[in-house]
């Protein structure tokens, strides 16, 4: 009986993570079959575009950063963890990549850079986990808080997948065990 209930519960687990699969799937598809608008207003003669691009600018540095992290913190996991290091770090390439796309989308240029993260002091897994939890917070906090002042539909629809994808995330951090 207990491998049954252990399968329906992986099979309930399966069946959401198709569900989160197919959302932002779809979010992406709007994102891209949004557009940014007509070809000639682009950052630097329309000032909504313009300040899209700089809040998706913002943002691309906050996922430069996590990238960062990502990728030189993942041999600081356990082996039974690296898994889940792995798919964070693929997940960030593919934000860095859609903000990219967006800011090129408005006429913009990127112009972020990593902030500089010092894993030197962090101690562990436990320590990496807790930083990993405090940067997707703030991005989380980020979004929610710029989507008010974002003008174009697509940066909109970005930020609302980039909102959720960190929610998403978060869930997936254990909560400060290695």
């Amino acid at each position: 009986m207990g491998a049954d209930r252990l399968a329906g519960g992986l099979r309930r687990r399966c069946d959401c993570g198709r569900a989160a699969f197919l959302v932002l799937a779809l979010l992406l598809t709007a994102v891209s079959a949004a557009g940014c608008g007509g070809s000639g207003h682009g950052a630097e003669t329309d000032p909504e575009k313009g300040s899209d691009a700089a809040i998706l600018n913002m943002g691309l540095a906050r996922e430069l950063t996590l990238l960062g992290v990502y990728t030189r913190g993942n041999r600081l996991l356990p082996a039974r963890r690296r898994a889940l290091g792995r798919r964070l770090r693929a997940e960030q390439q593919e934000y860095v990549d859609a903000i990219t796309k967006a800011i090129r989308g408005l006429g913009g240029d990127t112009e972020a850079e990593a902030e500089e993260v010092d894993l030197g002091r962090v101690k562990g897994a436990p320590g990496l986990l807790a930083l990993a939890t405090e940067l997707e917070d703030a991005a989380v906090d980020f979004y929610v808080d710029e989507a008010a002042h974002l003008y174009t539909p697509a940066p909109r629809t970005l930020d609302a997948w980039l909102a959720a994808g960190h929610g998403g995330h978060l869930g997936m951090l254990p909560p400060g065990r290695g």
